[in-house]
């Protein structure tokens, strides 16, 4: 079932339900908030205290960051770029079989977009939500000269506690510590006992996230980079929409197109960004 939704203060949603799982999508930002199997615990962490108002980013699911990950050169644009506040149009929903439904979600570029970014563009989100989780973003370059993008499916999973956890698939792949600005070399499994923010590259393999009671698979397409984040404590702290416990019980691994892994699209070209989670 695929059921068009609004909360009390008239924040829209799409919901599907199937035999298989449930997932929550809003409007704006095209934002995946919820996604877990049938008699599961969710998997993806959402915050306690998110707002769900419009002009702002929900804190928790898979934010899109999109056409640039992380800040602008011109600091008064919108952190992560402006695709995850941005009112989307619902394409279409399919029940494909009893525990497989996809719906498709569209941003085209408009006044507004044009005056942060000024290329033409359409941008289109396809979930299909079923035992798996498999997101498909696609850019397409409807501008008469080439653009460059950086972007991520920023995946917030939640975890039993962030001391239970470690990520296998990492090993020997180059990184770059957003903390340091250092560039390092990953040396085994990733485990957490501090703030960690990193953006792995040459990432071609399947990530594994390794929990207390579960284990989560995450294959992408379209990418060979990995952004690895925990705000630990004190950042935790100072940031806006999180309780200050929450890094606990959250850990992010985005699949993304970032530094090294920037695309060129030229004019009339396109390119889509995957990840499946199972």
């Amino acid at each position: 079932m695929i059921t068009h939704k609004k909360l009390p203060n008239g924040f829209e949603y799409i919901e599907v339900k199937n035999r298989a799982a449930e997932a929550k999508i809003a409007m704006q930002g095209a934002h995946l908030f919820h996604y877990a199997r049938a008699d599961e615990e969710p998997l993806l962490w959402l915050s306690e205290v998110s707002d769900f108002k419009l002009g702002k980013a929900i804190r928790g699911g898979v934010p899109l960051c999109w056409p640039w990950f992380g800040f602008n050169e011109d600091k008064s644009l919108p952190q992560h770029g402006f695709a995850r506040i941005s009112m989307w149009e619902f394409v279409c929903g399919k029940e494909i079989d009893e525990k497989t439904s996809s719906v498709t979600f569209r941003l085209s570029c408009n006044a507004e977009t044009l005056k942060m970014w000024s290329y033409r563009f359409e941008l289109k989100l396809h979930v299909v939500i079923s035992d798996k989780l498999v997101m498909e973003l696609k850019t397409t370059n409807i501008d008469d000269r080439e653009f460059k993008i950086t972007q991520a499916l920023h995946t917030y999973f939640k975890v039993s506690h962030i001391s239970h956890v470690n990520i296998e698939g990492l090993d020997k792949k180059p990184y770059l510590d957003a903390l340091t600005y250092k560039n390092e070399l990953q040396k085994g499994d990733i485990t957490f006992n501090e703030e960690v923010d990193r953006v792995y590259q040459e990432v071609d393999g399947e990530i594994v996230l390794r929990d207390k009671n579960r284990e989560i698979h995450i294959k992408n397409q379209g990418s060979s980079s990995v952004v690895v984040w925990n705000p630990w404590i004190e950042k935790t702290k100072r940031m806006s929409a999180m309780n200050e416990d929450a890094y606990e019980q959250m850990l992010c691994i985005e699949s993304a197109n970032a530094f090294d892994d920037v695309r060129v699209l030229e004019s009339g070209d396109s390119h889509t960004l995957v990840a499946a989670v199972f």
